[in-house]
């Protein structure tokens, strides 16, 4: 744990990754969108936002994570990757629906520039349904729906006695603002790549975690795809040799698995999953899960 404000460590503290979302833009009704949450002494936080984020949140309380709520309204502390829409498309339900259902408090939200457009634009786009709702026979709470943008720089973004979060850039294609984040809580260090290609300093920013959720393609189906596509996974993506070879220096305890990009390739294989799974044991040794959605660590 670096320096800094001291993190509660009370008896009871646990942390919980929930994986609300491992998927990829392709509509796969097993995998919603990108979207994790990191709950620390009992307080949960997002990352990322992708399409099903509210549903798979109340699936996830059925299933007895409730510290989201009932309908989701305890998530009020949200960060983002960057722009791309599988990981964007559930803001407007994210920001609408746990205010619809009982949230009186604002949103507060981390993320690259353009986060303050989007988020103008979706109240925009819901603009007479936000007004029916506050002044109709609702009644809702207009701090409910209130969304307070913070655009982030690299270094650190986010703490409270729960948790801190630091940002760091990563490479995603031509993309001008991403991130992966580095999250610290009183028992964990986790990081979550974000969508990258490698880049020099991830074993810096890696360094000493004890769960690395991280995306990765197979390298099979990446033989499998046309030239332009294999191209715009080297430039996007890290592939499973890659991600092996970045684990083995960093060995964290846990190595999880999301946003699995095998589009196109992966529908001649049987198992990608145990295929991705046994490229990446060849190289490296360390406990590895593929996470699929609503998996609690």
């Amino acid at each position: 744990m670096k320096a800094g404000k001291k993190l509660s460590s009370a008896r009871a503290a646990r942390t919980q990754i929930v994986m609300l979302g491992t998927g990829t833009p392709r509509p796969d009704p097993d995998r919603s969108g990108p979207a994790t949450a990191i709950v620390a002494n009992g307080v949960p936080y997002l990352f990322d936002f992708g399409p099903g984020v509210i549903r798979r949140a109340a699936a996830a309380y059925r299933k007895g994570i409730t510290a989201f709520g009932p309908a989701a309204a305890e998530i009020t502390t949200v960060f983002l990757t960057h722009l791309h829409a599988d990981h964007t498309a559930g803001y407007p339900d994210l920001i609408l629906t746990p205010w619809i259902l009982g949230r009186k408090k604002p949103i507060n939200a981390y993320g690259p520039r353009g986060l303050r457009a989007m988020t103008r634009h979706v109240f925009e786009a819901w603009k007479v349904d936000i007004e029916n709702r506050t002044n109709g026979i609702d009644r809702l709470p207009r701090a409910g729906c209130r969304v307070n943008v913070h655009e982030i720089v690299p270094g650190e973004i986010y703490s409270d006695r729960n948790i801190r979060v630091s940002a760091f850039p990563v490479r995603h294609g031509a993309l001008a603002h991403a991130f992966g984040f580095r999250i610290e809580t009183s028992d964990r260090v986790i990081v979550i790549s974000g969508d990258t290609a490698p880049i020099p300093e991830s074993a810096k920013h890696c360094e000493g975690c004890d769960v690395l959720i991280h995306e990765t393609y197979s390298e099979q189906t990446y033989r499998k795809v046309s030239p332009k596509w294999q191209r715009y996974r080297r430039e996007h993506h890290t592939s499973s040799r890659e991600l092996a070879e970045l684990a083995a220096r960093v060995r964290p305890e846990l190595l999880l698995l999301y946003h699995r990009a095998n589009a196109g390739g992966a529908m001649t294989l049987p198992d990608p999953e145990a295929v991705l799974l046994d490229e990446i044991s060849r190289l490296y040794k360390g406990r590895v899960v593929t996470a699929h959605d609503l998996d609690v660590f």
